[in-house]
């Protein structure tokens, strides 16, 4: 008859250690005891573990009373990578800022006039959330709608040098983006020639910047 001798100290730290490197989710002590021999130290091996793991590239921890493996908290910034991610223009948006380029400053619903059809949710804080539009100011009638203008990023991404290089008539008829028989008396709107005398600053005063607050939640 042979006689098995439990394993020792060593042996059962390993073993440990073996289970908490293939666990796919932290693992508490009784779990552990549960795949080791009876009366196995458990508590012995995770202190030992701890110690040896300590100020390594890998460090041992506790969650919510479960043991797992984890990078040391300082090496972090290795495990991240910063990426670029693409975001496209749907063709509401394009529409929207090219109406916004050629007829700054303008109002939403100007915006839905020259378009013919209500803006959808989203697409003025899109692209004021990408930077190629800004707020301009409040238009000094009824409501007081704030306008809408190009930003700085907008000649950028466009390559553009300042407004006086958006494409003018001629341009758009050689790319056919725009129809020969133009109605008479229609001009193509020049962003150049657009004034603020008529619109007022966003913040008048302590006053109007709740409104605003108010305001430009609601207009969207």
């Amino acid at each position: 008859m042979s006689i098995q001798f439990a394993p020792d100290e060593g042996e059962i730290e390993r073993r440990v250690e073996a289970l908490l490197f293939a666990a796919a989710a932290p693992l508490s002590a009784a779990e552990l005891a549960r795949r080791l021999p009876e009366g196995a130290d458990v508590g012995g091996a995770i202190s030992a573990l701890r110690e040896r793991y300590q100020g390594r590239g890998v460090e041992l921890e506790c969650v919510a009373d479960r043991w797992r493996f984890r990078t040391a908290a300082d090496l972090s910034f290795m495990m991240t990578e910063e990426r670029e991610e693409p975001r496209r223009l749907s063709k509401a948006a394009l529409e929207t800022l090219a109406i916004i380029a050629y007829h700054q400053p303008c109002t939403r619903a100007e915006i839905e006039s020259v378009r013919g059809v209500s803006l959808s949710k989203g697409t003025l804080d899109l692209l004021l959330e990408m930077g190629f539009v800004k707020l301009k100011g409040r238009r000094r009638t009824p409501g007081r709608p704030v306008t809408y203008g190009t930003a700085d990023k907008f000649l950028e991404h466009f390559s553009l040098a300042s407004l006086y290089d958006l494409p003018g008539v001629q341009e758009m008829k050689a790319a056919g983006l725009l129809d020969l028989s133009i109605p008479v008396g229609f001009e193509v709107p020049d962003p150049t020639r657009a004034s603020d005398e008529d619109d007022a600053p966003l913040l008048e005063g302590v006053e109007d910047a709740p409104e605003f607050a108010q305001d430009f939640v609601s207009d969207d």
